[in-house]
């Protein structure tokens, strides 16, 4: 599914114009943003949760040349799905 998807789908699933079902979108997803930036954890209850996680510093090979290369630390976002949103995938 695609944003323009998404967007239709919640416009007429909420009753409401594309536009601010895209503006609501786009607030949500710049919500989540700041706040794993910050450091912080988003659950929404039933659907899952949004958290940061890092990465330690590893040995890797370059494909092309078998060269071993250093992979730095790195923050990663995780998303670990809900209890209702597991059980309705299966």
């Amino acid at each position: 599914m695609t944003k323009a998807e998404l967007v239709a789908k919640i416009a007429g699933a909420g009753g409401i114009t594309k536009s601010q079902a895209e503006k609501a979108v786009d607030g949500f997803v710049a919500a989540v943003s700041d706040a794993l930036a910050t450091g912080d954890k988003i659950t929404l209850v039933g659907f899952g949760t949004f958290s940061i996680g890092s990465r330690s510093e590893r040995e890797g090979r370059n494909p092309r040349t078998g060269q071993k290369i250093s992979i730095p630390a790195s923050k990663v976002v995780k998303f670990k799905a809900g209890k209702t949103l597991s059980e309705r995938i299966k």
